[in-house]
C-alpha cells in the first residue's frame, strides 16, 4: 500500500472538534477513493461508501428533502447493508462532482452532526460542473455550501511519496535534509541511487496506479500503457463535462503541450494550439484543463520581487502537466530510453522544467518565472528563506548568464541568492558564493526551507 502524506492531514481532521465534512478535490486517477475508503476502514467501526458513477439512482436520494433522516432512509435503499450508528458511521460519497444536490447536502450534515461525511470529486470548480438538465444546460448545484465543508486538494504522488514506496527509509531522507541544510556534499553511494530513482520518477511520475505497476515489475512499458490511458480518460472527461462551446478547443490546447515545451521560449502561444490561434479562442479552454487539474501556469512576473503573485503577468505563462509522467507519456516511445540514459539535450530542458513545475506544484506553491525581450530569463522565480530567489534547472552543467547578471546588480532587481539545479552534488558555485549548486533530487526538500 502506498503511504500518503494526505493520511497526516486526515488523522487531524478527524480528531478536530466538530470537523466539517470533507472534500478531497484532485485530478482523476490521483488516489482520492482509496485513501478515504482506507482511513475510514481504520478509523470508524461503519462505513457507508455510494458512488454516484457505479450507482446513479443515488443521487435521487437528494432531489427532494435535504433532512439527514431521509436521505438516509433513501440511501438504506441502494447501499447493502449500511449501518448509521451515530458517531461511529463514516459516509463516502465518492465521485461527488455527479451528484450536485448531494454536495448541497453536506451543510445539513454538518449541521445534524452524527454522522462525519468525506465526499471526492474530480472536476469539482471547473466550467460546466454538474450534470446536463432536460433543456441541454447545465445544472447546478442549490448552493455550494461555504462554511460547511472542509476542502483538502490531493495530488498524484510527489517525489517524497515516490521514494518511500521504493524503499528509501526516513534515515536517508534525514541525512539528504541535513547536507542540504548543511550545504555538505551528499555520500556518493546516496548521491548515485537518488538520481537514479529521480530519472525513474521522470518516466513514471506520481499516479498510483502507474507507480504501483512500477513497483511490482519495473517494466516500463506497462507503465506508459497506463498513463496513456489515463490520458484517454483525460480526453474523454474533457468531451463529457465541458460546456459545448469548449469541447472542440479543450483536446486541442492540451495535446498542444509538447509543441509549447520544444520551443526555446517556452511561452505559451495560442498560435501554436491552431495556426492563427488567439486567446479570446481558446483562454477559455485552457482555463477548464487548469481548473481539472491537468495543468499548471507557471507566470512571467513584470519584475524579480516580493510579493511575486502582484508582479506576476497574468497573459504571460508557460503550462506545465500537473505531473511529469503524464508530460512524458505525451512525447514519442523512446524517450523513456532517452531519460534512463541521460540523454536530455534534445529536449531543450522541456522535462527538466516540467519536473521542477511538478516538484513545486505538488507542494502547493504558485509557479513564476522572469522573462524580458532581451534575453534575460530565468526558469523559475521563488520565495525562499523569506527572500526572492531565482531558481535555474539545467539538464547539464553550464553557465547562468541570466542568473549572473541579476545577482550582480541587486539594487535593480532584488536578488540575491540563486538556487542551481543540475547533475551537481551540494555546494557553492566557483564563481560566487550567492549560488547554491544542488542536485535535482533535492528540490523536493525545498518545503523544509533550512
Amino acid at each position: 500500500m502506498l503511504k500518503r502524506k494526505l493520511e497526516i492531514f486526515l488523522s487531524e481532521w478527524k480528531k478536530e472538534k466538530g470537523h466539517k465534512p470533507l472534500v478531497i478535490k484532485g485530478v482523476r486517477q490521483c488516489g482520492k477513493t482509496f485513501i478515504a475508503e482506507e482511513f475510514a476502514r481504520k478509523n470508524y467501526a461503519h462505513v457507508v461508501y455510494v458512488n454516484f458513477v457505479q450507482t446513479p439512482k443515488a443521487a435521487m436520494a437528494f432531489d427532494n428533502s435535504l433532512e439527514v433522516d431521509d436521505i438516509i432512509m433513501q440511501l438504506s435503499t441502494v447501499v447493502r447493508d449500511a449501518e448509521f450508528v451515530p458517531g461511529q458511521t463514516c459516509i463516502i460519497f465518492d465521485e461527488i462532482q455527479e451528484s450536485p444536490q448531494a454536495r448541497t447536502a453536506l451543510k445539513f450534515f454538518h449541521l445534524d452532526g452524527r454522522f462525519d461525511v468525506i465526499a471526492t470529486g474530480s472536476l469539482l470548480g471547473v466550467k460546466g460542473y454538474g450534470k446536463k438538465s432536460a433543456g441541454g444546460g447545465v445544472e447546478r448545484p442549490r448552493s455550494i455550501p461555504i462554511g460547511y465543508e472542509e476542502i483538502v486538494t490531493m495530488y498524484p504522488l510527489d517525489f517524497e511519496e515516490f521514494l518511500w514506496a521504493n524503499g528509501i527509509s526516513e534515515a536517508v531522507i534525514k541525512k539528504l535534509k541535513k547536507c542540504f541544510a548543511d550545504e555538505t556534499p551528499i555520500p556518493d553511494l546516496i548521491h548515485q541511487q537518488m538520481k537514479e530513482l529521480l530519472l525513474q520518477y521522470c518516466i513514471v511520475g506520481g499516479m498510483p496506479e502507474a507507480v504501483n505497476a512500477f513497483i511490482d515489475t519495473h517494466n516500463l512499458s506497462r507503465v506508459r500503457r497506463i498513463l496513456l490511458r489515463i490520458i484517454d480518460e483525460y480526453e474523454d472527461d474533457m468531451v463529457k463535462y465541458a460546456p459545448d462551446s469548449d469541447k472542440p478547443h479543450i483536446r486541442q490546447c492540451f495535446e498542444s503541450i509538447p509543441k509549447q515545451m520544444a520551443k526555446e521560449n517556452k511561452k505559451f502561444q495560442y498560435s501554436l494550439v491552431q495556426k492563427g490561434g488567439r486567446a479570446s479562442k481558446y483562454e477559455g479552454s485552457l482555463q477548464w484543463i487548469e481548473d481539472a487539474g491537468i495543468i499548471r501556469r507557471c507566470y512571467n512576473l513584470d519584475i524579480t520581487g516580493l510579493p511575486l503573485e502582484g508582479n506576476a503577468k497574468s497573459d504571460s505563462f508557460k503550462v506545465y502537466t500537473a505531473d511529469i509522467g503524464i508530460f512524458v507519456s505525451m512525447l514519442e516511445d523512446d524517450t523513456q530510453f532517452d531519460i534512463l540514459n541521460g540523454n536530455l539535450s534534445a529536449y531543450k530542458g522541456a522535462i527538466y522544467e516540467n519536473l521542477m513545475g511538478d516538484i513545486l506544484g505538488k507542494m502547493g506553491k504558485k509557479l513564476y518565472y522572469f522573462h524580458k525581450d532581451s534575453g534575460l530569463e530565468v526558469d523559475f522565480v521563488l520565495k525562499y528563506k523569506r527572500k526572492c530567489t531565482i531558481v535555474e534547472v539545467k539538464a547539464k552543467g553550464g553557465k547562468t548568464k541570466s542568473a549572473k547578471t541579476i545577482l550582480n546588480h541587486p539594487e535593480k532587481y532584488g536578488v540575491e541568492q540563486c538556487l542551481k539545479f543540475g547533475d551537481y552534488n551540494i555546494g557553492r558555485s566557483e564563481e560566487t558564493s550567492k549560488v547554491l549548486t544542488l542536485p535535482f533530487y533535492i528540490a523536493f526538500l525545498l518545503y523544509a526551507e533550512p
